[in-house]
């Protein structure tokens, strides 16, 4: 399993790079990721190279046995090309230009930006085709991170390019944007405009379509570096770190995916986030989903703190060593770490590292050996899938769309719902695929659909033929209410999914920040009400109080084989866990293993039928897990369970 980090030797004297080379042989690092933002010390004036330093940490690093994930080397560019072409700077939507002085200062469709990009690119290619220890392509680095909207002129050109692609004619675009409303029909392309800073809410479909044009640009720019490094080492794969999780918003990662030879992705745990656990494996398994299933790399993690939340909390007792298996659990063959050794200057000086400022004296570093061989034990699990009969439907334009401003109640976000739900699923051990809506269903018996307020006929027709084959369908309030284009589907809500779900709603009732009403079996809701007519449902909850007491809150309804289940409001902890527990009943559906709550279960399955359970315990205490088999780690047999001390972890091979 490829086990590392970024490594910047280019901050560092030649008396630190050897120490680098020896340590890394004592962790057992097998993988780096180099030249990330070296481009001012490649080319430190134009045309200029300076290939020395990076000549001889390759070869070193090749001699070590040691690979490189090698970069692209754009990420930030120099401080010479932005002074000598300030137009490639980007600009925010009141007009505020961002300069040079801390990194991503392009903006992605400015040509003169991308033509020094793929020189940079091509050259780093040239000077490395064939070197033994280039192992892959890292191009550029989270690409969108700082930036993922642009509104420069060069911006406004591309965003009409794209327009014209999209709609053809601009009577076409007037239809899909509804420009009869406030007076907004236009004549030609030439006269729209990215959605910058206006009086009032500007038109939802225009920034709409804004965010899918952004999230494309930001796309191209990858497939052009990755064409030009592909045309010079056409057998070395490529990719670039994603960010995939709730915190990471404007990139379309389901359509990035495809462009990509494996996927890798970027994760941070928040220290204020009391179930940081769950958390990071929900965006491990969204970025499973977005691998298609397949295996993918953990391109970045902490070991620690890092600099940037607002209180930098460094990581308890194991837990670097629980949040790396966890993602490994779920479907990662690498773990890498920004970054290999701490840097001592510049802006992420107070974020750890493997070696950190303390040096081998250190738990971090003890951790960071206890890994290497961690990851070295449990290598047969490498290729292996993660193997799941529930899917929650998952789709990037209904997040943007859905928090749109001018809508009934700002409390309604893509991933209340999706992280309720979720959560209780991950309290019993039962694993999910974060899935889009036009994905194969064909293999759940559980599918559960969180607040997708946009979705194409397809997406819907797919979602229902899942319960016609058998499936327990869950959708929850505030979807299927509008079509890609962002418009009303006229007739009742909830729109697409009516007929599906057997109800029809007329209006919505949301509640006022702070308000509740009770349920008719005790639980309570938030945020959401809405006046549901009950057509072939059955009623299974209803409000006893509030703005429609007696109201239908949660309704079931006979599909095919299968059911559509509908929550109608914002169900407490406790009507969720109802909830979740009915579903798992009717479907079938079962934990990986019986475990207490905070003990994370997880299994992996090879080609050759090997299974792999792991588990992790987010407790102090120590927990039995039924298993039978050997540990991998411990290379303990066990016959009936496993024991876990508080804080730790095993990953069983089973019999």
């Amino acid at each position: 399993m490829g086990f590392g980090g970024d490594y910047n030797p280019e901050q560092w004297p030649m008396a630190t790079r050897l120490e680098d080379i020896q340590l890394m042989r004592e962790a057992g690092v097998n993988i780096v990721s180099l030249a990330i933002f070296s481009w001012a010390t490649i080319e430190p004036r134009e045309g200029k190279y300076d290939w020395a330093w990076l000549d001889n940490m390759m070869d070193r690093l090749s001699a070590a046995g040691i690979r490189v994930a090698l970069a692209t080397a754009t990420a930030s560019p120099p401080p010479w090309l932005t002074v000598a072409h300030p137009e490639i700077l980007p600009v925010l939507a009141d007009g505020t230009v961002l300069g040079q002085g801390g990194r991503q200062s392009y903006a992605i469709s400015s040509k003169v930006y991308r033509d020094y990009a793929v020189k940079m690119a091509s050259a780093v290619a040239e000077r490395y085709a064939g070197h033994p220890a280039l192992a892959l392509w890292h191009v550029d680095n989270e690409i969108g991170c700082h930036v993922p909207h642009d509104y420069s002129e060069a911006a406004e050109k591309s965003f009409r390019a794209w327009l014209i692609k999209r709609y053809k004619s601009i009577n076409s675009l007037n239809d899909a944007w509804g420009t009869a409303f406030w007076s907004q029909k236009y004549n030609s392309f030439k006269d729209i405009q990215p959605p910058r800073s206006a009086p009032t809410y500007a038109n939802p479909t225009q920034q709409l379509d804004f965010a899918r044009y952004s999230s494309d640009t930001l796309l191209s720019y990858y497939t052009l570096l990755r064409d030009a490094v592909r045309k010079i080492t056409p057998g070395v794969p490529i990719t670039t770190n994603f960010m995939v999780g709730p915190g990471t918003k404007w990139m379309d990662y389901y359509r990035w995916g495809d462009e990509v030879d494996v996927v890798a992705t970027d994760h941070y745990t928040v220290s204020a986030d009391a179930e940081r656990e769950v958390e990071l494996a929900l965006a491990a398994d969204m970025t499973r989903g977005t691998a298609k299933g397949k295996p993918w790399i953990l391109m970045e993690h902490s070991s620690g703190a890092v600099n940037w939340q607002p209180r930098n909390r460094a990581k308890g007792p194991g837990e670097m060593l629980r949040n790396s298996l966890a993602h490994v659990a779920r479907g990662a063959d690498s773990v890498m770490f920004f970054q290999w050794r701490q840097s001592k200057a510049g802006a992420e000086k107070f974020h750890s590292s493997l070696v950190p400022h303390a040096g081998r004296d250190s738990q971090i570093w003890s951790d960071s050996v206890r890994l290497g061989e961690t990851l070295r034990a449990i290598a047969p699990v490498r290729g292996a899938r993660v193997q799941a009969r529930a899917a929650i439907v998952f789709d990037y334009v209904n997040w943007w769309a859905v928090e749109l401003d001018s809508h009934p109640s700002e409390d309604v976000t893509a991933f209340d719902r999706l992280r309720a739900l979720y959560r209780e699923l991950w309290r019993r051990g039962v694993t999910v695929d974060v899935v889009n809506p036009t994905a194969d269903l064909s293999g759940y018996d559980l599918v559960l659909v969180p607040t997708l307020y946009l979705v194409t006929d397809e997406g819907a027709a797919n979602i229902a033929a899942a319960a016609e084959r058998g499936a327990s369908v869950l959708i929850t309030y505030f979807s299927g209410i509008v079509n890609e284009n962002d418009h009303i589907r006229l007739g009742g809500y909830p729109g697409a999914f009516r007929d599906l779900l057997g109800v029809k709603t007329d209006e919505f009732f949301p509640l006022l920040a702070g308000e509740r009403v009770a349920l008719d079996d005790g639980t309570t809701a938030d945020v959401w009400t809405e006046r549901v007519r009950v057509g072939s449902a059955e009623v299974l909850r209803s409000f006893v109080d509030g703005p429609l007491p007696g109201g239908p809150a949660v309704t079931r309804n006979v599909v095919g084989e299968g059911a559509a289940w509908y929550a109608a409001t914002r169900q407490d902890e406790a009507g969720v866990a109802w909830l979740v527990g009915e579903l798992l009943a009717e479907s079938g559906v079962v934990a990986a293993a019986s475990a207490e709550p905070g003990v994370e279960v997880v299994r992996r399955v090879g080609e050759d039928g090997a299974s792999y359970l792991f588990v992790l315990n987010h407790t102090d205490s120590e927990v039995r897990v039924p298993a039978n088999g050997t540990d991998l780690v411990t290379g303990a047999a066990h016959s009936g369970d496993v024991t876990v001390p508080g804080w730790g972890y095993a990953v069983v091979r089973e019999a």
